[in-house]
């Protein structure tokens, strides 16, 4: 989702939402240099955005921009799809549990009116009937 568009210092980035064209500048901290200098997270997950890195000594995974990562990474939160308008501005997102967060009250019209009456149960099926509903209406759905 995240590119490097530009190296603006050592540490200092201008970063590039993938899918909106936003941009923002973006600063490793000091004390996550050394991992972000490990780029071995790239072998298992070529995608996984540029500034995620795995602590050494366990488990943990951290955000080496944390002080300074866009909004969209600080409102995260476990969404399955995001939604687009035609423009690309963020419209809403679906959670995990089938639930619509809008930012756009004409998306939340279509949801209420076309999607929550969906009795999929199968999620694959349920998720490409959703899909399927919000892109004909000429939103972008993203996975």
């Amino acid at each position: 989702m995240w590119a490097i568009e530009k190296e603006i210092s050592e540490y200092t980035f201008l970063v590039r939402n993938e899918y909106t064209g936003e941009r923002y500048t973006v600063e490793v901290a000091r004390e996550h240099r050394s991992l972000y200098d490990d780029n071995g997270v790239f072998t298992d997950l070529p995608e996984a955005c540029p500034f995620f890195r795995k602590g050494r000594d366990n488990d943990l995974w951290y955000c080496t921009v944390h002080l300074t990562r866009p909004d969209v990474c600080r409102e995260y939160g476990c969404w399955r799809f995001l939604i687009l308008d035609s423009q690309g501005k963020r419209a809403g997102r679906v959670m995990g549990t089938r639930h619509l967060h809008a930012e756009d009250p004409v998306l939340q019209k279509i949801w209420d009116e076309k999607v929550r009456c969906l009795k999929e149960p199968d999620d694959v099926l349920w998720d490409e009937k959703m899909c399927e509903i919000i892109r004909s209406e000429g939103f972008i759905v993203q996975d």
